[in-house]
């Protein structure tokens, strides 16, 4: 496996943002989901407005994974009200770890996961938080196998389809 280096995504790298972003979610979700609203998740979660907004959120943060210049992968965190959900100080939420195909199971996602903790170390949050989908097993091992626990779940939009995420977290101090 070639070296992955981690980069910070700034405004300037909205088209490859929003290029791996639906990428990587129709590569990881177009199998169990109808193309329509497929399409309508995508349209909107990576309209170029949203990703011009999110980019530049003090509160969210954006994490390129590369080999050999090539993005492979990245990372969204949030913190305080950028949250999707429990907008606590004390809390990180990882939104997003997203991987090409290619590359699952070469440690991608791991290094992007550790970055997420990195930066929740680093603000001295209390705990790390997230939502994966119930239906993505694979997601679900790669956070227990990192010491996250489920704790309550809630709903995902998904174009017209309610689908029901898994909300996990992994507490960092008591």
């Amino acid at each position: 496996m070639q070296d992955i280096q981690l980069r910070k995504a700034e405004n300037k790298d909205l088209i490859s943002l929003q290029k791996i972003g639906k990428l990587t979610f129709s590569e990881t979700f177009s199998s169990d989901n109808s193309e329509e609203n497929l399409k309508s998740y995508l349209e909107t979660a990576f309209s170029t407005e949203k990703v011009k907004g999110e980019l530049s959120d003090e509160n969210s943060e954006f994490y390129f994974a590369e080999t050999e210049n090539e993005i492979i992968g990245y990372l969204k965190v949030n913190y305080g009200d950028s949250q999707t959900e429990i907008k606590s100080n004390k809390a990180l939420e990882i939104e997003r770890i997203y991987v090409l195909r290619e590359f699952h199971g070469k440690t991608v996602g791991q290094i992007l996961y550790e970055k997420a903790i990195e930066l929740a170390k680093a603000i001295n949050v209390d705990f790390v938080w997230l939502g994966v989908w119930e239906q993505n097993p694979r997601a679900i091992r790669f956070y227990e196998k990192n010491g996250f626990k489920a704790f309550d779940k809630h709903i995902f939009r998904l174009g017209n389809d309610e689908q029901t995420d898994i909300m996990m977290k992994l507490v960092l101090k008591n």
